[in-house]
């Protein structure tokens, strides 16, 4: 789905005219009108308005155009596991259970290691392969290459 539409969707979704909109994120209702037939996209600034307004993801408003992950655990991302600044804001590099309220769950990559082998484990994965395969994930995530 294109950003236009999405614009367009939140904004009937939420019973908002363009004008309304418009005044919410501080632009006018013809720039509203012009994201909507696809002409402009948001700057980036209106994004993050945009983003708070309707409670969604930036990635969400530009069409998802990249597969997140979480930058800790390896999680793949969408707007309900993705994390959020003490502002409420999205931060879109962490998912909710490794970073909440400005605070990162897991001290080491041994803690978190030993949390996701017990919970990751089943018949077809046993603990063993789980640690395998964190071992050789994690230190290539963000928050572990520091």
């Amino acid at each position: 789905m294109e950003t236009k539409d999405i614009i367009l969707g939140l904004r009937t979704k939420n019973n908002l005219s363009q004008e309304e909109l418009a005044e919410k994120v501080f632009v006018t209702r013809q720039a509203v009108s012009r994201w909507e037939n696809g002409e402009t996209v948001p700057n980036t600034e209106t994004l993050k308005l945009l983003s708070l307004l309707f409670d969604v993801s930036i990635n969400t408003l530009l069409g998802s155009p990249r597969k997140l992950i979480c930058q800790c655990c390896g999680m793949p991302l969408d707007d309900t596991s993705t994390s959020r600044e003490p502002d409420g804001s999205f931060n879109e590099s962490y998912c909710k259970w490794c970073y909440t309220d400005g605070k990162y769950t897991y001290s080491s990559m041994e803690e978190l290691t030993d949390f996701l082998s017990q919970h990751m484990a089943n018949e077809s994965f046993t603990p063993e392969q789980v640690r395998e395969y964190l071992g050789n994930m994690l230190p290539t995530l963000e928050h572990w290459k520091k």
